[in-house]
């Protein structure tokens, strides 16, 4: 894991349970335990961890443009989870009660050149798979 990597993933970990505004979320709780689940698993802490919207999104690349190659999961109401993705055009695929689950099928659903997280953008990372690929 480079450190840009683990300072993402550091830096999720210590604000996902506090709230942004003073009245607070519901989705307080689970999104931290997301982030949490997520983390504690190999595959998906080598990415680069960001969020948005009570989502947890994942990137094999450290700089914005990010990839949308992988799926992402967000938080409900009533302790709940969603799968979507890899882009906001794909349909959804599963609600759960379980943060495990919404991250088993994250994993499931990962491309084959998946990490560690390439220091760049997406952009320079498909310029580099090219490269590589074409040797």
């Amino acid at each position: 894991m480079t450190n840009t990597v683990e300072a993402a993933w550091h830096k999720i970990l210590t604000t996902a349970g506090e709230p942004r505004r003073p009245e607070g979320s519901s989705l307080l709780a689970p999104f931290a335990e997301l982030v949490r689940v997520a983390y504690a698993e190999p595959l998906l802490r080598q990415l680069y961890p960001w969020t948005g919207m009570w989502e947890l999104h994942f990137s094999r690349c450290t700089e914005i443009p990010h990839t949308w190659d992988i799926p992402y999961i967000g938080t409900l109401r009533g302790d709940r989870y969603y799968v979507e993705g890899p882009s906001r055009s794909s349909p959804r695929i599963a609600e759960t009660d379980s943060a495990r689950a919404a991250v088993a099928m994250v994993v499931e659903r990962l491309p084959t050149h998946r990490g560690p997280a390439f220091i760049g953008n997406a952009e320079e990372l498909a310029a580099y798979e090219k490269a590589r690929d074409s040797r």
